[in-house]
């Protein structure tokens, strides 16, 4: 099971044993989130193997953890709607709009399969209109709200995640038939896109604040703020594809400079968080030395890697950057080994949780 541990009031107790179904992690298609990813971003760099044996392992991840999703909704509908309006679990529902959206991508650009692509959208984006105003408006009515500095995290950036991926799979199915026309789902892509970026700039400005004017300790700096960057990356993808699109689209031709400079800064404001994500890395785990250990997190680092490969292959396609084709194959070697290290350790935390099913109370 994937557990958050970011709330230190949802873990089990240290004695619990096996499945708890109850404290299942709002942010548990984080999984389908970077196997997603990991698999596009092989495929573009031609490696279709690998691209096509972790599209496999993603729709099982995904079917299953949707299976698991309903169970935990039946027996513990309380607990489920609750976390909505939590600061800090509430934002992981959106790992779920985001996955459904990756896995539709995949469809369209691994399988040429149109149809589960618009059907994953269309789901992708009920679940996101739902969740945003759901989540945002329990947060903002809740009469006890945390601080910054227990309330707010990277995982917040997941909004801006899932609703960037809309406008991704939007892009890659606009002229490929469907229940809404080219010209509509364009604009309805450049509208997400577009939103996407609104929150980031409202999310990132209190991050950012956060980082400098309040106590910040290694256990604060959770794997979470790794989509600090992951979050333009997904921006640039989505802007990536709207430039593509342009050629068949008027108004969206008519903005071309608009889109390419806008494409540009999101992947310019996504480099520059790399660098200072390491550097705070290093100093949780090296000069901190605050363990490492397994941690459904850190499924949020292995997706920006993942993405920002992707995006950086697009974008040198579509603008003709061809001195930064030397980026996305180095961000993939990363982001598939930060994907063996997290599977690993998810593969480990679920054995111990089946012995412990399996042993007498």
């Amino acid at each position: 099971m994937i557990i958050s541990p970011i709330d230190k009031q949802m873990k089990p107790a240290p004695n619990s044993k096996g499945w708890d179904l109850e404290r299942m992690s709002p942010a548990c298609f984080g999984l389908v989130m970077a196997t997603g990813i990991v698999s596009l971003a092989a495929h573009m760099l031609d490696l279709s193997r690998i691209a096509r044996v972790l599209f496999d392992l993603n729709l099982v991840f995904f079917l299953v953890l949707w299976v698991l999703t309903i169970l935990r909704i039946v027996r513990y509908a309380k607990r489920f709607f609750s976390d909505m309006g939590d600061h800090v679990r509430g934002p992981g529902f959106f790992t779920a709009v985001a996955g459904a959206s990756i896995l539709g991508s995949e469809f369209v650009v691994l399988d040429g399969n149109y149809r589960v692509g618009w059907f994953l959208w269309l789901w992708a984006a009920v679940l996101w209109m739902g969740l945003t105003y759901a989540i945002f408006a329990a947060l903002t009515v809740r009469s006890d709200k945390p601080g910054l500095d227990r309330g707010l995290s990277g995982s917040w950036l997941l909004a801006v995640v899932a609703t960037q991926s809309l406008a991704v799979l939007g892009g890659m199915l606009a002229g490929h038939g469907g229940p809404i026309s080219a010209r509509a789902l364009n604009f309805l892509a450049l509208s997400m896109w577009l939103w996407g970026g609104m929150l980031y700039i409202l999310i990132m400005a209190l991050i950012f604040f956060r980082y400098l004017f309040l106590r910040f300790s290694p256990a604060d700096l959770s794997p979470s703020y790794w989509i600090n960057m992951g979050a333009m990356a997904i921006s640039t993808l989505a802007g990536a594809q709207l430039i593509a699109n342009a050629q068949a689209a008027p108004f969206l031709l008519s903005i071309l400079p608009f889109l390419k400079g806008l494409t540009l800064f999101f992947w310019a404001a996504g480099t520059w968080w790399i660098p200072m994500l390491l550097v705070l890395g290093f100093w949780r785990h090296a000069y901190m030395r605050f363990p490492i250990q397994y941690d459904p997190l850190y499924w949020g680092v292995v997706f920006p890697f993942g993405m920002y490969a992707a995006s950086t292959y697009s974008l040198s396609h579509v603008l003709e950057l061809d001195f930064l084709y030397f980026l996305p194959p180095v961000f993939l070697y990363a982001a598939m080994a930060a994907w063996l290290v997290a599977f690993t350790g998810l593969a480990h935390d679920v054995w111990l949780r089946y012995n412990g099913s399996r042993q007498p109370a």
